[in-house]
């Protein structure tokens, strides 16, 4: 036995030796060809009302999926922008037939899905239960009811997500750059708002479904365990009732990109970093011949983590993440660089973005990062084969957009091919550093002085959160002659029932409600004269956290336990204990200073800047026309304060909008009671 494996043993350096013998390591190793993509076939037919269909076999798992896609030309929505998307909503909540209550329940009994959206549905179930989903789908999508009380759901959780995407910026960054890029001419510049919303009606989104939603601009791709012969008939039958119609066709202006650099900020006074984004619009549509070599260009400029990453990120240490994007459309592509840095480098990062821009139009790229990228495209694109999904949406763009039939099945080999030069010239044609805009999202006080140098013309073109151009001459004016701080706090203590009333004000407790992450929160507050509070905050009877401040000390109470507060984290609770806290402010030595006129969502407003003892500083915005206070601008986010409402002769706020950290929330006041004798014991810790 010792002998066989002695003769194994040496059996097996002989061969190695060979084999070290035979590769020279310190030559890198030739590139082998690329890999033969099979792409699976697909087969298609048009049925006679013009519903063109495609079909790919996949018999690994007993499962069929449907993805229609509608194919109609983007609408301009005036000042209802959002029917479109409500249209796509309101489908499937119920047919001629059918309630959504039933629909949901048919579903559910054969554990299928089945989603629509403004641009196409998608279902799925297992391959025995494919006649039943065709039925309730095609049922749901040929002779839909749309309700009021379902437009009114969805008006409400649009109105939701609209004030959620309000303080995000991101979504603040995307509805203004939509206007900035494409303009008022074109239905890519523009975003529903709270305001679109509520002008929509079930007469407009009928009438877009019946105007936009036909088979005859509509592809159904057939994903699974079925062949097309299985297909055809099922189609047929579920399908051939839904009719053909002229559907409406727009012409629109094509956007290009600035003549120079333009530079778009918005305002976020709270905000403590800067979203940035370098962008234009491009003429890069979906099949372009040269559509893979621009794909690897922006991948070695910032499609992942390469130039812009490695530049901004581990080379400067300005953010997490640096990347671009150039997408193509059927209609304007785009490109997008973008970042979230410090208030305090926002102009150093974009410098290196534009570096960085600059630099792939102007230097050969270098033989090893070119592979590399290519390498990184050619794996990325064989992993997307492993979804049968996939092949779906290749056949999709073959045959909306007209592709030639292999486009895909050359596409790893058209990867191989793409050169250096290849790189210089489309990065030319495509990247633009000296024609962009600049869109910054912050902290205008912090990165307005540096941000002008940018721009061609040497001007800032500031926007509000919706894209609404701001004219800062009206934004902000200079204050009225004689009017001071004290003059305004006086006025607001007038308008809310007048100092010598305000100070009968023994306690108060306050009733609140909210929402967060769909669930609902309960908050009480109690204060008693001069300084007790007691801030409880509960859901569905279980207390998530307390705080106390007894006129000296706070604790802070939670399921994990309770904390005692200090530092500036006590004396903020000091200062929210005290009732009217605006009679008190010379005697705990609290300065206001007024800095002027500033508008606020079409309401002029006194901003008036209070300086705490411990250097801490907020601003406050009172109404002109009322003296209400509206606004609070602190560095932990901004508070709105509307609906005030009068209570035993003393005007409160019934709803209150906060924004902390990005998050949007709207606490709506239930009640507020006036002396009802609350006893200290309550603030004892």
């Amino acid at each position: 036995m010792k002998k066989q494996i002695s003769i194994i043993i040496t059996l097996f350096l002989a061969i190695a030796g060979i084999a070290n013998a035979q590769l020279d390591r310190s030559k890198k190793p030739q590139a082998g060809a690329p890999p033969k993509i099979v792409i699976g076939d697909y087969q298609s037919f048009t049925m006679a009302n013009g519903l063109r269909v495609i079909v790919v076999e996949n018999h690994k798992l007993p499962r069929v999926t449907y993805s229609m896609v509608f194919d109609y030309n983007p609408v301009m929505e005036g000042n209802e922008q959002g029917f479109v998307d409500f249209t796509g909503r309101l489908l499937g909540t119920g047919s001629t037939t059918r309630s959504k209550d039933k629909i949901n329940q048919e579903i559910d009994f054969i554990g299928a899905s089945l989603s629509f959206s403004e641009s196409g549905c998608y279902a799925s179930c297992l391959k025995k239960h494919n006649e039943k989903l065709l039925d309730i789908m095609s049922d749901a999508l040929i002779n839909p009811k749309f309700t009021q009380e379902e437009l009114d759901k969805t008006l409400t959780q649009a109105q939701s997500e609209l004030a959620s995407a309000k303080t995000e910026p991101d979504a603040i960054a995307d509805r203004v750059g939509r206007v900035v890029m494409y303009g008022t001419n074109h239905p890519y510049g523009f975003s529903k708002s709270e305001e679109s919303v509520k002008l929509i009606t079930l007469d407009k989104c009928n009438a877009f479904y019946s105007a936009y939603i036909r088979p005859n601009v509509s592809y159904l791709a057939i994903v699974g365990d079925i062949t097309l012969a299985e297909a055809k008939p099922l189609v047929e039958k579920y399908f051939a009732a839904w009719k053909q119609a002229q559907v409406p066709t727009q012409l629109y202006p094509t956007p290009e990109a600035p003549a120079g650099k333009v530079v778009a900020l918005v305002d976020r006074p709270v905000a403590v970093q800067s979203l940035v984004k370098v962008e234009y619009p491009v003429n890069l549509k979906v099949g372009a011949p040269d559509y893979i070599k621009a794909k690897i260009a922006n991948t070695i400029l910032g499609g992942g983590t390469f130039r812009l990453f490695n530049n901004l990120r581990e080379k400067h240490g300005y953010t997490y993440g640096a990347y671009s994007q150039l997408n193509q459309d059927k209609y304007v592509g785009n490109f997008t660089a973008n970042a979230e840095v410090r208030n305090s480098v926002t102009d150093s990062a974009i410098t290196q973005i534009l570096f960085e821009m600059k630099r792939i139009t102007t230097e050969a790229v270098p033989t090893e990062e070119l592979e590399l990228v290519k390498n990184y495209a050619s794996g990325t694109f064989a992993l997307s084969l492993e979804n049968p999904q996939t092949i779906a949406n290749f056949a999709l763009n073959i045959e909306r957009y007209g592709l030639p039939k292999d486009y895909y099945a050359n596409y790893m080999k058209n990867i191989a091919a793409v050169t250096s030069d290849d790189i210089l010239q489309v990065s030319k044609q495509y990247i633009k550093p000296d024609n962009a805009y600049i869109l910054v999202v912050g902290k205008g006080e912090e990165v307005a002085p540096k941000l002008q140098a940018f721009a061609s013309t040497q001007k800032i073109n500031y926007f509000d959160v919706n894209g609404k151009v701001i004219d800062m001459a009206k934004k902000s004016k200079p204050l009225p002659a004689g009017i001071t701080a004290q003059i305004v706090i006086e006025n607001y203590l007038n308008a809310i029932g007048g100092r010598k009333n305000l100070l009968k004000i023994k306690d108060v407790t306050t009733s609140m409600g909210m929402a967060m992450q769909g669930m609902s929160i309960s908050i009480k507050q109690y204060q008693k004269a001069p300084d007790l509070m007691l801030v409880d905050v509960t859901m569905s009877g279980a207390s998530l956290s307390k705080q106390i401040y007894d006129g000296k000390k706070g604790m802070m109470s939670s399921p994990q336990g309770n904390e005692e507060v200090t530092g500036d984290d006590l004396e903020s609770m000091k200062y929210q204990a005290i009732l009217n806290l605006e009679m008190e402010y010379e005697k705990y030595g609290i300065k206001t200073e007024l800095s002027g006129i500033e508008n606020i969502e079409g309401k002029e407003t006194y901003k008036m800047l209070v300086l705490y003892p411990n250097g801490k500083k907020h601003a406050e915005f009172y109404e002109v026309a009322t003296g209400l206070k509206i606004r609070k601008e602190t560095d932990e986010g901004v508070m709105d304060l509307n609906d005030y409402r009068d209570v035993k002769g003393y005007k409160f706020p019934f709803q209150i909008s906060q924004e902390m950290g990005g998050q949007a929330v709207k606490i709506i006041v239930e009640s507020v009671e006036i002396n009802t004798k609350i006893k200290d014991e309550m603030f004892k810790i």
